[in-house]
């Protein structure tokens, strides 16, 4: 085989290595997310704030980190205190740690209790 057979067939080797590679790599930039985008969270977030004091089990669900069993502590924790006073009061809630509460103080808010009568 001449010298030059050889480095056509090393040649043409190379560039299919090269465009294998290449479709590896679009392959994979196309599964990333878009420059300046965050990828997409599994966790829906809320559409506006969640009032804490009125919200349902299935609305308190739909914040990070808040599921069925936690749900249920938030509105034992209002039904039995009266409501929360102020956003941070949540913390009191088994099971919501600082770590939480931050990553859900923007997503949550309060009316005041409503006063009982005397």
């Amino acid at each position: 085989m001449s010298l030059s057979v050889q480095m056509v067939r090393a040649f043409a080797s190379l560039v299919s290595t090269a465009l294998v590679f290449a479709g590896i790599a679009v392959a994979v930039s196309a599964k990333a997310a878009p420059a300046g985008q965050a990828p997409p969270s599994k966790e829906k977030p809320p559409v506006a704030a969640v009032n804490i004091n009125t919200a349902s089990s299935a609305e308190l669900q739909t914040l990070p980190g808040v599921g069925a069993a936690t749900a249920t502590r938030i509105l034992e924790y209002r039904q039995k205190n009266g409501g929360f006073k102020k956003v941070e009061d949540i913390m009191n809630v088994r099971g919501i740690g600082e770590k939480t509460f931050l990553k859900l103080k923007p997503l949550i808010t309060i009316t005041p209790p409503k006063a009982t009568s005397l």
